[in-house]
């Protein structure tokens, strides 16, 4: 059965959307053949120690499960939609479409749709923050995405190698992802380090030899790029605030712009993405 609407697409449009699956599937590639040039050529083909193979093989797994885990979640869970009473009736639209030419008495209609809604952030010109593309008021830290063609709750940016917006829904999701990949790669780096340096030796021969070699060196390209990353969403989780809003800070009614606006605590802060529950706060589960 056809999902509604998507008769009236092109074949570009589903060309469009394939090729965004690109950046993805790289990922996946990557770490496919990392699995096999870990588990196949280093694990079972180069380690001889049997305690060591142990040691490496279930550690390995422990941390790329948590990985594709992670990954999974950040890529498959919705981005939300926002509220339908964010949304302008057709005449309150119809009204304010007609007074294009006067930004005071479309401010007025907004000002009166939004007078019961929970909204405190507002233009740099102190206006009501309205997005004409999907005729509602934006809630605080929402955003359009140009690409998932919505409004977007909580954006923080769109990430082509999850084909996804990191936002609300998933930003704890895309956290961990971060930390895990980063630990896989940290982990594939030490463990294979004394079979990169026999390499070198000219103690480490076959062709075996080349795929531990490119998974050191890969391992080492990715975990500089993850650790600069990681580091950065840790800092902005600890300060509750978006790559957009580190930007530009969000604005207030009647303060301004203020980049502490949403700061309750760093630990507060922490929770608010994380959840109240310890047990849950590394796995990528939702709890926020």
């Amino acid at each position: 059965m056809a999902v509604p609407g998507t008769e009236r697409k092109g074949s570009c449009f589903w060309c469009l959307k394939a090729v965004k699956w690109i950046p993805v599937l790289f990922i996946i590639t990557i770490v496919a053949w990392s699995y096999y040039a870990y588990v196949i050529q280093l694990c079972l083909i180069t380690v001889e120690n049997t305690i060591a193979q142990i040691f490496y093989f279930i550690f390995f797994h422990l941390f790329f499960f948590m990985f594709c885990w992670s990954y999974a979640q950040t890529i498959f869970t919705d981005i939300g939609r926002v509220p339908n009473n964010f949304r302008l009736a057709e005449a309150d639209f119809e009204a304010y479409l007609h007074h294009n030419d006067s930004l005071e008495l479309q401010n007025r209609i907004l000002e009166n749709c939004s007078k019961n809604l929970p909204v405190t952030n507002v233009t740099i010109g102190g206006t009501v923050r309205f997005c004409d593309k999907c005729k509602m008021i934006k809630p605080d830290r929402t955003h359009h995405c140009s690409v998932c063609g919505e409004c977007v709750l909580k954006m923080d940016h769109h990430c082509p190698w999850i084909n996804n917006c990191v936002c609300f829904t998933n930003y704890k999701f895309f956290v961990l992802f971060l930390g895990y990949a980063l630990l896989y790669c940290i982990y594939i780096c030490l463990t294979s380090l004394p079979y990169f340096i026999a390499f070198w030796k000219g103690d480490l021969q076959g062709m075996g030899s080349f795929h531990i070699l490119f998974l050191f060196f890969v391992a080492i390209m990715f975990g500089v790029s993850l650790m600069s990353l990681f580091g950065y969403h840790c800092y902005l989780v600890l300060e509750n605030r978006t790559t957009l809003e580190a930007f530009r800070p969000p604005s207030f009614r009647g303060v301004g712009a203020d980049k502490y606006g949403f700061h309750l605590g760093r630990f507060k802060n922490f929770k608010e993405v994380f959840g109240e529950d310890a047990k849950t706060w590394f796995l990528p589960v939702s709890t926020s």
